[in-house]
């Protein structure tokens, strides 16, 4: 990878690392709908004068509308809020312990969508280590309220596994932007209400306000601009891999800007979502691949295919 791949791939890598720190201070002032409101609309202002300028916009709208409305609820809409509103009762390090479950999830959901590759040994022990570490992380906090607040962040998780897969499938052909900005649009438009209806009697404090500002302008807009310009310098594969450092992000900025506990648990959680992550979303092995094509081109003859090299 390139230098500039390097830096970009740091890049996202802090920035959608910092999502969790931001909302935990918003939410102690805001009401969650407020939140999700004020980062949509920032995000949604920022990037739609680029996406208008992209020919055909409107046409992918109208042709691409029922999946894009399907994106858009369960990327941004159902997750944002139930992660905004789960960070009222959770620390923002467990929230983002708990996010790096997505990879995990999406493997499992995979199959559902048409994917046929084998699980194998490798990506089963992924699934069974990450899932321990997400039990380990989770167990301390089954009591009180924290267990509606933990449901919450595991259907965020779902969500964004769910998203990526009807994009990969149905959304492939449609510029990121015309994706991007209608579905930030739409989402503004739907917690408008609710925002006006918890609009806050005072001027919030300035930590909030640049909370909102970071997570609107930083994590939002600027942090999809610099995805997909990751996307294009290091491929598709490899920008995804910055879902294994948000967490430890997630982590520092919690203890060093929150005072939240770094215990023995958080860590041991980590390493064994981390672990099985990566295990889980791992490629198949060269020889696996091989016989795939072997197999594949074997099939093309008896059909009498013709195959490109």
């Amino acid at each position: 990878m390139t230098a500039r791949g390097w830096f970009l791939f740091s890049l996202m890598g802090v920035i959608w690392g910092i999502p969790y720190l931001m909302i935990k201070v918003a939410v102690d002032e805001l009401s969650p709908s407020m939140v999700v409101f004020v980062r949509c609309a920032v995000g949604a202002a920022l990037l739609l004068p680029f996406a208008l300028r992209q020919p055909g916009l409107a046409r992918t709208v109208v042709s691409h509308w029922r999946p894009m409305l399907a994106f858009a609820c369960i990327e941004i809409i159902g997750p944002w809020f139930t992660l905004t509103d789960a960070e009222r009762h959770l620390s923002s390090s467990t929230a983002g312990l708990l996010i790096a479950g997505v990879p995990i999830v999406g493997v499992a959901l995979a199959r559902y969508f048409g994917a046929t590759e084998r699980l194998g040994i490798r990506r089963l022990t992924g699934l069974a280590l990450g899932l321990t570490g997400v039990v380990v992380l989770t167990l301390p906090h089954l009591t009180g309220g924290d267990a509606r607040s933990l449901a919450e962040v595991l259907l965020t998780v779902i969500g964004y596994a769910t998203a990526p897969l009807i994009a990969a499938r149905h959304l492939k052909d449609v510029p990121s932007l015309h994706l991007t900005a209608p579905c930030l649009a739409l989402a503004a438009l739907v917690y408008a209400p609710a925002a006006a209806a918890t609009w806050p009697s005072q001027t919030p404090s300035a930590s909030v306000l640049a909370s909102l500002a970071g997570l609107g302008v930083i994590c939002t807009a600027v942090a999809f601009v610099a995805f997909l310009e990751l996307i294009k310098e290091a491929g598709p594969t490899r920008a995804t891999v910055i879902t294994y450092v948000n967490p430890a992000v997630a982590v520092a900025a919690g203890a060093l800007f929150l005072n939240e506990a770094l215990t023995a648990t958080i860590i041991a959680a980590f390493a064994l979502i981390l672990t099985g992550s990566v295990l889980a979303t791992a490629a198949a092995p060269t020889g696996v691949s091989r016989r795939v094509r072997w197999s594949t081109r074997q099939t093309s003859r008896a059909d009498g295919r013709v195959e490109s090299p």
